[in-house]
């Protein structure tokens, strides 16, 4: 890392509850490849305050977690299709004054549909309705997908999650045959829910694809019951480390390689 210094470009995270994840993965790129850039988190409470600083003290990049992915948005100059598409920023660049939102998770779970030659015909169950399925359901409609049905047990978010982007709500869970799985809830993840299954073994057995948006760990119970019943699976893990790449890429200007990123990622979660 270089010594601090007044032409040293600064990036930040805003959070109400920041991590260490974006630091360790920006900063560890930065000092590989000799950029003279550092990252760093912040708390807030005042999102207004701390846009107005971004703009004013001149912080190249701005990384916007929950609860401020909606709000910014009228804090900002120009919308790109990523973040317009889902309603919902968690990325900024700053280009001499000018504030320009996106949203890397949505980039990234489309490249993961792309990547993974996932087919357009197929039949999409996805469970969850939080901001997080917002991005996963967008990217998939605008992927051209359209038999995709939201399974949410609350009626309210899980019907207008679904009404907004034209598919089908279920309160409970369907009759096993979907082609892909998708898990956007908390089951799964490190703490209370670490042992729960997303999806029974009947639709593992029906299905092509397990994708379990879950990041920590990166092989969750759904992920590990789907490698062996031999499905292909997509994990939270290449979520989170594609969508870092894609920041670090708008703020940079430097294209990372897989390798980079592999590695960048590892560090992170490490």
């Amino acid at each position: 890392m270089p010594i601090l210094n007044k032409d040293m470009t600064l990036c930040i995270s805003l959070s109400e509850r920041p991590s260490n994840l974006g630091t360790r993965f920006h900063n560890y790129l930065y000092e590989e490849l000799g950029l003279n850039f550092i990252y760093k988190a912040f708390a807030t409470q005042d999102l207004t305050g701390a846009i107005a600083g971004v703009r004013a003290l001149g912080i190249r990049g701005c990384a916007i977690s929950m609860p401020f992915k909606e709000d910014v948005m009228d804090l900002v100059d120009v919308i790109e299709q990523s973040a317009a598409s889902i309603e919902s920023v968690n990325t900024i660049v700053n280009d001499e004054g000018v504030l320009t939102a996106s949203n890397t998770d949505y980039e990234a779970i489309s490249k993961l549909i792309s990547q993974h030659s996932l087919d357009p015909e197929s039949s999409v169950l996805v469970r969850g309705s939080g901001g997080m399925a917002k991005a996963v359901i967008a990217a998939f409609r605008d992927a051209g997908f359209e038999n995709l049905t939201v399974l949410a047990r609350n009626l309210a978010d899980g019907k207008g999650l679904a009404g907004k982007y034209g598919y089908r709500h279920q309160a409970s869970d369907p009759e096993p045959g979907h082609n892909i799985l998708v898990n956007v809830t908390p089951l799964g993840m490190d703490g209370p829910h670490q042992d729960a299954l997303a999806f029974e073994a009947p639709h593992i057995a029906a299905a092509e694809t397990v994708f379990d948006v879950v990041a920590f760990p990166a092989q969750t119970p759904l992920i590990r019951a789907a490698q062996r019943a031999g499905k292909r699976t997509i994990t939270g893990a290449e979520v989170i480390a594609l969508q870092a790449a894609a920041q670090f890429e708008k703020y940079t200007g430097i294209r990372l390689s897989d390798d980079q990123v592999r590695r960048a990622s590892e560090f992170s979660r490490s």
